[in-house]
C-alpha cells in the first residue's frame, strides 16, 4: 500500500515541503510513500480532502490554516495546547493528532547564532508561526512584544509604528513571521526602521525563499547577524516525517 502524506495551506505555488520530500524518497529508497501539494481555499476543504484521500498518514499545515485547523483535530499536543497553533497532523484510522515542529525548527535554527546580549525580541507577525517563536522564546526566557498592523490588547501588540530608536537598544532580536518578501513578492518587507540596526541586533526571517530577503538585506547592510528559514523547515521537515512514522 502507497502511504500518502501532504501539505495543506493557500497557496502553493511554491513550496519547500514537496520538493524536500520528493528529494527525500528519492534518496533513501523510500518507495512506498507519496508526498503531494494540498491547496485549499477555505479551512473547511480538509474535510473532503480527508475523505476523498483514504490513504492519507500525515499533514504538515501553512498559511493560513496553522490555527484555524484546531477545531477539525481529535488530540493536541501540549505545545498545540499552549499556543493553539498546529503545522502538523498524524492520521491513524481516521483519528487526526496535532503537533507543532515549527517550535522545534525554530529554536535549533535560532541558537545557532543568539548570543548573549540577545535577550529581548521583537515578534512581528501575530499568525500561528508567531505563536511557535513566542513559545520558544518564552521557553528561553525571552522577553518579547508582537508587532502588527492591526495591534490588538489581547496580545499586547504595538503598531510597526510605534519601534522607534530607543525600543530597538533593547529588543535586538527581530523575527519576521509575516509572508512579506516571500517569492514572488520578493520587493516587499516589514516597515520597521532599518536605519536604527546595527551589529548588536540579531535579524531572523521565517522565509526561505528568496535566501536573503529585503527585510535581511536591508539588516546586513546595517551589521546585524541574521539568518533565513531554510535550517528551520529542514528540522521541522525530519520531525514531522519522524511523527507521521512514530
Amino acid at each position: 500500500m502507497m502511504r500518502i502524506f501532504g501539505l495543506i495551506g493557500f497557496p502553493l505555488s511554491h513550496s519547500f515541503s514537496k520538493k524536500y520530500f520528493d528529494q527525500k524518497f528519492t534518496s533513501e529508497h523510500i518507495s512506498d510513500a507519496n508526498f503531494f501539494l494540498y491547496p485549499i481555499e477555505k479551512i473547511d476543504g480538509v474535510i473532503d480532502l480527508l475523505n476523498t484521500v483514504p490513504d492519507l498518514q500525515g499533514l504538515a499545515i501553512t498559511i493560513p490554516y496553522k490555527k484555524q485547523i484546531i477545531s477539525f483535530l481529535h488530540e493536541l499536543s501540549p505545545a498545540v495546547q499552549k499556543m493553539n497553533a498546529c503545522n502538523c497532523i498524524r492520521i491513524q484510522n481516521g483519528h487526526l493528532c496535532g503537533f507543532n515542529t515549527d517550535v522545534i525548527g525554530f529554536k535549533q535554527s535560532f541558537l545557532q547564532k543568539k548570543t548573549e546580549h540577545h535577550a529581548k525580541a521583537l515578534i512581528l507577525g501575530t499568525g500561528g508561526a508567531a505563536a511557535a517563536v513566542a513559545f520558544v522564546l518564552d521557553e528561553l526566557n525571552i522577553p518579547y512584544i508582537y508587532v502588527s498592523r492591526k495591534p490588538s490588547d489581547a496580545n499586547h501588540s504595538i503598531h510597526y509604528a510605534e519601534i522607534t530608536e530607543q525600543l530597538l537598544q533593547e529588543y535586538t532580536v527581530i523575527i519576521n513571521t509575516t509572508p512579506l518578501g516571500t517569492f514572488p513578492d520578493v520587493h516587499t518587507y516589514p516597515p520597521i526602521p532599518y536605519r536604527f540596526l546595527n551589529q548588536k541586533h540579531y535579524l531572523f526571517d521565517l522565509i526561505y525563499n528568496p535566501s536573503e530577503t529585503f527585510f535581511l538585506q536591508k539588516g546586513r547592510e546595517q551589521g546585524c547577524i541574521i539568518q533565513n528559514g531554510y535550517n528551520m523547515l529542514v528540522i521541522q521537515a525530519e520531525e514531522n516525517w519522524r511523527i507521521w512514522n512514530a
